[in-house]
């Protein structure tokens, strides 16, 4: 990667139906103020096309799928090229009758569309019924080739997880980025929505220090109810954040508000954290076979 900085925006949003064309505009309005401030990079929260639909298992939800290339590919490449910048978006993929995966997909100026993601991690927790719409990916953990370096590229789930961000980083991922849509339950006590808060930003600043890159975080806001009477909906926490190297928070959105970030990334200062925390060359990979089992019996 050539250049030194890189001036990145972070598009956090509430979503309120699922009119997808209205969603795509209002995303396109504040990806076009971000670029007008100069970025050159700007990721969207996971599945912006509509609301959250994984509250409840129901087989009419499939119809919010799309085929890659599609309608939302085609919108947002032409976005990214007419607005001259690199477009991590997120949509409900339709990879086939009865296949179907949560996708994270790059578009590269010109280019159009360089490159994509599927969820590996799916949750299946009350009120976040991923499973039952979601194929794991199976295109592996490779970082995205892009005119602004190589974009790891993760989604939600995937962050806790520090095989995730470690493979990239060993892929030679110069930033990671985690389009996500997380939020509390309505019926947890303040306290533990703050534990919650807190372990979630804690593990994916600790990605960026056990790799010495930055991370860039973009989820939701807003409260959506739940379609299953008496299930009390999910308030996204916002606080979308961009860390450095040393997971430095350099931006943090809040909680209950839609807002962009701009952030300017010192690409050279990542280079030097390497030198000096080497991470990488100190590691004992002859001693780390059992990471690739369930458990160690």
């Amino acid at each position: 990667m050539n250049q030194q900085k890189l001036k990145i925006g972070v598009v956090q949003q509430a979503v309120e139906g699922n009119n997808k064309q209205v969603n795509w505009q209002r995303s396109s309005d504040q990806i076009t103020e971000l670029a007008a401030q100069g970025c050159e990079l700007v990721l969207l929260q996971e599945l912006h096309s509509t609301l959250y639909f994984c509250q409840q298992e129901d087989t009419d939800n499939f119809d919010l799928a799309e085929p890659i290339p599609g309608p939302a590919t085609d919108y947002f490449a032409m976005l990214a090229a007419k607005l001259d910048i690199v477009l991590i978006t997120s949509l409900f993929e339709k990879r086939g009758s009865g296949l179907y995966h949560n996708t994270a997909v790059v578009f590269d100026r010109e280019q159009g569309l360089v490159g994509k993601y599927r969820k590996m991690h799916i949750p299946d927790d009350p009120g976040f019924y991923e499973k039952f719409y979601f194929t794991p990916g199976d295109i592996g953990f490779e970082p995205i080739q892009t005119s602004v370096g190589k974009l790891g590229v993760l989604v939600c789930w995937d962050q806790w997880y520090p095989e995730a961000a470690r493979l990239m980083a060993m892929a030679g991922a110069d930033m990671l980025f985690y389009p996500t849509a997380i939020g509390w339950d309505k019926n947890d006590t303040p306290e533990e929505q703050s534990r919650q808060h807190g372990a979630w930003e804690t593990i994916q600043r600790s990605h960026a220090v056990a790799n010495s890159i930055p991370v860039v975080v973009a989820n939701r806001t807003g409260f959506e109810a739940s379609p299953v009477a008496g299930d009390p909906g999910i308030q996204f926490w916002g606080q979308s954040f961009v860390v450095g190297p040393q997971g430095e928070v350099l931006a943090k959105a809040p909680s209950h508000e839609e807002q962009n970030l701009v952030v300017e990334i010192d690409l050279q200062r990542t280079e030097q954290i390497k030198r000096i925390w080497p991470y990488f060359r100190d590691r004992r990979i002859e001693s780390y076979e059992d990471l690739t089992k369930r458990w160690r019996d």
